[in-house]
Formats: C-alpha cells, structure tokens, sequence
C-alpha cells in the first residue's frame, strides 16, 4: 500500500528533495520486499530507475537516512547529476542540519565530538570503541533548548532533564549522530539501540530529524532546503514546553 504521507518539498529538472517520513526505509534490503522510499519514486518518478551505483537495488538514492528517521533526502534525477552529487557529498561539500532531542542536560552551549566509528563485531550496532572497519568521524553541536520535564502521568513526582540540540556531521558515517551524542552520555530519546528502552515521552522511534540541506547546485546557485518537524515531534516539543518545571507558569509568560 502506498504512503500518503511522503511529500516533495523541493524538484527541479535535477534534483528531487524529499521529507522522509519515520518508519520508512530509504530502500529494501537483500530479498526485502516491504514497501520503500524507492518503491514510491519508481511510481512518482521513473526516471530514476537508471539512476546509481546500483540502480537495481537503489534506484536514484544517493545518500541515505535512517528507517526511524524523518527528514529530507535529495535524489538526482540523471545519472550524471548522481554523479555530481556524490561528489559533493565524498569532498563534504554538503551541508547537513538536524534535530535532536536528548536525554540530559548537555550544558555546553557549543561542542564538537571527535570520534572514529567502527562496526561491533557480530551485529549491526556501530561504537566508538573498538570495532571493525574504523572510519574517522566528526558532528559539531549547539544547544537549542533546555527542558526539566515534570511527568504528569507518573503517581510519583518524576522529573527528566532533555535538551533540544541541532547537530552537523562533517562526515557521513552510519549512526553517526545517533552514536556520537550516546558516546558522551546524551542519546537520543526513542532510540532503543544506543538509549533507554523506554521514554515518559511515548516516543515510538528515535527523535531524530534532518531538517536542512545546503549545497551549491551544478548550475552555480546555492540551494537550502528545509524540511519541516513531523507532527509527532512536534507534539512531543508542545508536551515539554506545558510541563516545563525551569520555566515560568504560563500564565506568568510574557
């Protein structure tokens, strides 16, 4: 059955940008046949079914975002506009913006984490000890927002720190912001692999958002493509702002 609830948010002759629903897959693995990101744009645009390294698997995808992750994805729309975009993306002349909200009080305002990713050993999970196939990493951070959450559906006063951040990877690695921001004690909230198993905030997936992307196109104007928050993100944002015990009532907020 088709998803309603992909949207372009941006196309030209190209370049189409997509906003990514959660709990979609950018492409079907191996003999996977659930319902893709790339089964939708072979109906949508068929074009792109000539369009990558593997067009056969990954029709038009040149980059791709976690299945629990939302937010928006470019797809060239020729092969050589791939080309092009791959090569932005291998020389990080890509710039990519998300959001995330963490478990915690991060209390620099600014930071940047240094850290190489492997693969462990025997499973899927990427660490920032020692692994398998080691690459560089690197994700610059900001605080955007602080919250002291005071849970209202707990008989027992619970309080939680989160903290709203946006982050840059300045590479490309599986996991990456997903790990980085656990490897320093601030994962991601809803993500079930590096994080808590559960949430206060009933959080079906990870609260991971790709918000932006900016790049110069081929035609030399530089392009930023913004994709906006989902709904349930969005709800849980409103949820933290009502029972935000650091903040004034609200009847007292300007």
């Amino acid at each position: 059955m088709e998803r309603k609830d992909i949207t372009v948010i941006y196309e030209d002759e190209n370049v189409v940008a997509i906003n990514k629903p959660a709990h979609l897959l950018v492409h079907p693995y191996a003999d996977n046949k659930d319902y893709a990101l790339t089964t939708w744009l072979l109906k949508h645009y068929p074009g792109v079914k000539t369009v990558g390294d593997d067009p056969e698997q990954r029709p038009g995808i040149v980059h791709r975002l976690d299945k629990d992750t939302s937010g928006v994805i470019l797809v060239p729309r020729s092969h050589e506009y791939f080309r092009y975009l791959k090569e932005l993306f291998q020389s990080h002349g890509i710039k990519k913006s998300y959001l995330a909200l963490v478990w915690g009080k991060v209390q620099e305002k600014k930071g940047t984490i240094n850290k190489p990713i492997s693969l462990k050993g025997g499973t899927t999970k990427r660490t920032v000890h020692d692994g398998k196939m080691t690459k560089e990493a690197l994700t610059d951070y900001e605080v955007v927002k602080r919250f002291t959450f005071d849970d209202p559906d707990t008989e027992t006063r619970k309080i939680y720190d989160f903290t709203l951040v946006r982050a840059w990877p300045k590479t490309g690695r599986t996991h990456q912001i997903r790990v980085h921001l656990a490897s320093i004690g601030f994962a991601i909230v809803g993500d079930t692999m590096y994080g808590a198993k559960k949430n206060p905030l009933a959080l079906d997936r990870q609260f991971l958002h790709a918000e932006s992307i900016e790049f110069l196109a081929a035609e030399g104007h530089k392009l930023n493509i913004e994709a906006e928050l989902p709904a349930d993100l969005k709800k849980v944002l409103v949820r933290l702002e009502e029972y935000d015990v650091s903040a004034p009532p609200l009847n007292e907020r300007a």
